[in-house]
C-alpha cells in the first residue's frame, strides 16, 4: 500500500473564542476588588486607554463615542464595532512647578536624629511571623547543641496550625538518627516554650502542660483533662464524680476554669492566616416603600479612548509609518472592547439582580425563612440569558440587602417539597434550624429528632438525617456538646 498525500472537505461545528469573548467572559466573572485591580492594569498596558477625570458622576456612564453600537449580548453573541472614533478632549493647564524636584543634593539621611515614634523597619515586612518563626526566635536563646537543635527544628517544623506534634517520636528518631532520650529532652524543652501547651501530641496534653506551667498539675482540673477529657466533651457529670470522688460543686468548678483560662488550641493565634474583605457588587436599598438596585461604582475609574491616539489614527501624515499605525489601530480597537464588555458587565449584573429581586421579594421583606426554591435556569430564562452566563455573574459576588450582606449565589437554593403548601428552600430550612437551636433549652437541648419533629408540626416533612446534615454544614455542635450544666 503506498503513501500518498489527498486533499478532503470536512464539514464541522466549533465554538471559536475570539480574544474579545475571552475578555468578556474575564470581566464578568470577576468580584469588585479583582475588577478594578484588572481597569489599572489594562490603563497600564494599554495606551489608548485612558482615565476620564472630567466626568464627576458617581455611576458609570458609556462615553459618547461607544453608545451607539453598545448592546446587552451576553459573551459569545458580538454586537457591531463602529469604526468612528470621534471624541473631543479639553486637558487643562498643569502647574509643573507643583510637580518640580526640589530635593536637596546635599542632604543626609546621616545628619538626621528619626523621631522617637518613627516606624522601625521591622513594621514593613510583608510577611507576618507566624508560630514557626517565633519558636526559633525562642530556641536562639536556648543552651542547644547543633544535633539537639536540629532536632528542635524538626519538632517545630512538623507541629500543625493548632500547634499540635504531627510525628511520633520513632520519626523523629528515625530522622535524627538519635535516640529516645535526647529526642525527650528536645521535646520538653519545646513544651517549656511559649504559649503555653506548644508541641502537644492531643488536646489533652496541652491542656495538661498548661495547668502544669500554673503549678497546677495535681489539681482535680488537671486529672480531668488528663484522664476523664472523653467525660468533659460530653459533659457527663455523673460519672466525673464517680471517677474522681469529687462533689458536683467541685467539678464544675474545675471544668469552669478548663473552659474560661485554658485554651485547647495554643497555635491557632499564631496562624498566618489573612481576613479576606468582602465589598459589595451591589446595593439592594429601600427608598419610599420600593426597592432600588445601586451598582458599587466607588472608585471605579471613567474610561475613554485617547483623543491623541484617535487624532493619530484619523490624520492623513505620511511620517506614520504601516507598523505604527497597525499598532495604534489595534490598541484603540482593544480599548474600545475592553470599555464596551465593562459596561455590558454592569448591565448584565443590574439584570441578574433585578431578576433576583422580582423572584425572592419576600426575603427582601422578611428575611432568610422566607427564602424561595431558585435555579439557575429560572434566572436565564426570566431575562434571556444563558445558564453559564448567570453562573459566572452570581460567582464570588456579594450584594449588599437590608436583611445584611449575601453572595448572590446565596439566592439560589435546591426545593424541598411540602405537602399542601409551596415548597421550601433548603437555606430557609436552616434559618429555621438555626433559629430552633438558639432558641432551646441550654440545659435541655434539642436533639435531631426533636427538630424534625418540630418541623413537622409546620408541615415540613424532613428526615433526621436531613437536620443532622444541615446543622453540620452550620458547623453546630450536637445535643450532647451543647447541653450545659444546670
Amino acid at each position: 500500500m503506498a503513501l500518498e498525500l489527498r486533499q478532503q472537505l470536512k464539514l464541522a461545528q466549533k465554538l471559536v473564542m475570539t480574544p474579545q469573548l475571552r475578555q468578556a467572559i474575564k470581566l464578568l466573572q470577576l468580584n469588585r476588588l479583582e475588577l478594578t485591580g484588572a481597569l489599572q492594569a489594562e490603563l497600564e498596558q494599554n495606551p489608548a486607554l485612558e482615565e476620564d477625570l472630567s466626568q464627576s458622576s458617581d455611576t458609570l456612564e458609556l462615553p459618547p463615542e461607544l453608545q451607539a453600537s453598545i448592546e446587552i449580548t451576553e459573551p459569545g453573541k458580538e454586537g457591531d464595532v463602529t469604526e468612528q472614533f470621534a471624541v473631543s478632549d479639553s486637558v487643562g493647564d498643569v502647574n509643573w512647578e507643583d510637580y518640580a524636584n526640589n530635593f536637596d543634593s546635599n542632604f543626609s539621611f546621616a545628619k538626621e536624629t528619626p523621631a522617637a515614634d518613627a516606624p522601625s523597619q521591622f513594621d514593613f515586612i510583608s510577611e507576618k511571623p507566624g508560630l514557626l518563626a517565633y519558636l526559633r526566635w525562642q530556641l536562639a536563646h536556648c543552651e542547644l547543641d547543633e544535633k539537639e537543635m536540629e532536632i528542635a527544628l524538626f519538632i517545630a517544623g512538623n507541629l500543625n496550625r493548632y500547634g499540635f506534634l504531627e510525628v511520633s517520636i520513632e520519626e523523629i528518631i528515625a530522622y535524627a538518627e538519635s535516640n529516645p532520650d535526647e529526642v525527650e529532652y528536645v521535646l520538653e524543652i519545646l513544651q517549656e516554650l511559649d504559649p503555653p501547651g506548644i508541641a502537644a501530641r492531643d488536646v489533652s496534653e496541652s491542656l495538661y502542660l498548661q495547668l502544669e506551667r500554673m503549678d497546677m498539675g495535681d489539681s482535680l482540673a488537671a486529672v480531668i483533662v488528663r484522664d476523664h477529657l472523653p467525660l468533659l466533651e460530653v459533659r457527663n457529670y455523673k460519672e466525673l464524680m464517680k471517677a474522681t470522688g469529687k462533689k458536683r460543686n467541685d467539678i464544675l468548678k474545675a471544668i469552669d476554669f478548663i473552659t474560661s483560662e485554658l485554651t485547647p488550641f495554643p497555635g491557632l493565634p499564631y496562624a498566618k492566616e489573612e481576613t479576606n474583605y468582602v465589598v459589595p457588587d451591589v446595593y439592594i436599598v429601600k427608598v419610599d416603600g420600593e426597592y432600588e438596585i445601586r451598582l458599587n461604582d466607588d472608585d471605579m475609574p471613567h474610561l475613554r479612548l485617547s483623543s491623541h491616539y484617535l487624532e493619530l489614527l484619523q490624520s492623513s501624515t505620511k511620517d506614520l509609518q504601516k507598523d505604527s499605525r497597525s499598532y495604534i489601530a489595534e490598541k484603540v480597537k482593544s480599548a474600545e472592547w475592553f470599555i464596551k464588555s465593562l459596561y455590558q458587565r454592569q448591565r448584565t449584573i443590574y439584570k441578574v439582580m433585578e431578576s433576583i429581586l422580582k423572584f425572592q421579594y419576600d426575603f427582601f421583606e422578611h428575611g432568610a425563612t422566607h427564602l424561595r426554591p431558585l435555579i439557575l435556569r429560572d434566572v436565564a430564562e426570566d431575562i434571556d440569558m444563558h445558564e453559564s452566563t448567570i453562573s459566572r455573574v452570581t460567582s464570588n459576588k456579594y450584594t449588599h440587602t437590608p436583611q445584611g450582606i449575601y453572595e448572590l449565589k446565596y439566592f439560589f437554593s435546591t426545593a424541598i417539597p411540602r405537602a399542601g403548601g409551596d415548597a421550601l428552600a433548603a437555606e430557609s430550612i436552616k434559618t429555621r434550624i438555626r433559629k430552633m437551636i438558639q432558641e432551646e433549652d441550654k440545659k435541655k437541648p434539642l436533639s435531631d429528632s426533636a427538630i424534625s419533629n418540630l418541623l413537622a408540626e409546620r408541615n415540613i416533612q424532613i428526615a433526621r438525617r436531613t437536620v443532622a446534615k444541615y446543622r453540620e454544614q452550620m458547623k453546630i455542635l450536637p445535643v450532647k456538646h451543647r447541653r450545659q450544666a444546670r
